[in-house]
């Protein structure tokens, strides 16, 4: 197993990648601490099957850049592919505001080949590359050296198993005609505003049971000045204070720091100095919004005055039309997309692109009564209203 410490072994290596098709990679790393996650490891692998071919990059090793590996992220000839490639690219676009490209996240491709919702890397090993996986190593301290061979083993498996998942997926979608359908999916992936965390809408992430405009406000403006404090300092969030703090805060609205003290949820060191100044301040803002500057909330399901009927049918529309295309349901439309089809609005994702062609045109045709479902021995038909 071959470990990089050197930026001239990884620019060697990089530079072997570029004239190949693709490259697989993946990371190791740490997030239970920071807010950023740590980068701890890298693993990358090219087609082939010698040592050579696949290989642990340690970022943590002093004199180790990783501009190469960035450079090559940059080559627009080579295929950058990962497994749920989310918080990988978060890692890359904090620290060199790099995203790769062009990218295949087979996760996305699994879905769209029919291996079902947020399909594992270890049932694509399992069903596509016909091996199992150690999992001894799955939950690790990826900071700590030396690594183990164990740990080693384990990291090396999530890159050069992806090899075979990729070109067997690889080629399904461009049989199927599905690349667009991929494509459109790995927008999301490749925009770099997908990675930033704004702290004005950071309160979306909170769970409230309490939905007036007044206390969104309020919580507004805690979940702001947390996400900006948490940022700013490279701190969990929780660490400044959780979810279940900042709904009392809203509720109680604390306007001293006497009333800070008061608190059964907020951590000791939340009670006084920079965040407890902070979170009267937001408070302070939270009470003075006026009510037109409300944040605007989603809309219940009452609110929605759904035709729960419909919504019944368009579920069953769903199901037999994501069977049929071989497609995870979840990725042509959500359970609340359906709610609000029902409830009469159609300016949602499952009506546009490839979504609309699988499900959402019959789904407005059965809205608009031009169409009804029936059984058919275990499977549901469309028919045809005139």
């Amino acid at each position: 197993m071959i470990t990089i410490t050197k930026t001239e072994d990884l620019a060697r290596f990089c530079e072997r990648a570029r004239s190949q098709p693709y490259v697989t990679v993946d990371t190791e790393f740490l997030r239970e601490r920071t807010y950023y996650s740590k980068l701890c490891l890298v693993q990358l692998a090219i087609p082939g099957n010698s040592e050579e071919d696949a290989v642990l990059v340690d970022p943590l090793a002093g004199d180790l850049s990783l501009e190469p590996l960035y450079e090559l992220f940059r080559d627009t000839s080579v295929v950058k592919v990962f497994h749920a490639a989310r918080q990988d690219i978060e890692i890359f676009v904090h620290d060199a505001h790099v995203v790769p490209e062009p990218l295949f996240d087979t996760q996305v491709a699994a879905m769209v080949c029919g291996y079902g919702e947020q399909v594992g890397y270890e049932t694509l090993v399992r069903k596509i590359a016909k091996a199992e996986i150690d999992k001894s190593s799955r939950f690790t301290d990826w900071s700590r050296r030396p690594l183990t061979d164990a740990q080693k083993t384990y990291a090396l498996a999530d890159v050069t198993h992806l090899r075979k998942i990729y070109e067997h997926l690889a080629k399904t979608i461009e049989t199927n005609g599905r690349t667009a359908w991929v494509d459109e999916e790995l927008a999301v992936l490749t925009d770099p505003q997908t990675y930033i965390t704004r702290p004005e809408d950071a309160w979306k992430r909170v769970k409230t049971r309490t939905q007036t405009g007044k206390f969104l406000a309020l919580v507004r403006e805690l979940a702001a000045f947390r996400e900006g404090y948490a940022q700013a300092r490279n701190v969990p969030r929780s660490r400044v204070y959780k979810d279940d703090a900042l709904v009392e805060l809203a509720s109680v609205k604390p306007r001293s720091m006497k009333d800070l003290g008061r608190s059964r949820l907020l951590l000791r060191e939340a009670r006084q100095g920079e965040i407890a100044e902070g979170i009267l301040a937001a408070i302070e803002r939270g009470l003075a919004v006026k009510p037109e500057d409300y944040p605007e909330t989603p809309r219940s399901k009452a609110q929605l005055q759904v035709n729960p009927a419909l919504a019944d049918l368009l579920r069953v529309l769903l199901k037999a039309k994501a069977e049929s295309a071989g497609v995870a349901q979840k990725l042509i439309a959500t359970a609340p997309e359906l709610d609000e089809m029902a409830a009469g609005n159609r300016d949602l994702p499952a009506m546009t692109g490839w979504r609309r062609k699988v499900f959402g045109e019959d789904a407005e045709r059965l809205i608009d009564g031009k169409i009804a479902l029936a059984a058919k021995g275990s499977d549901v038909v469309v028919l045809r209203i005139d």
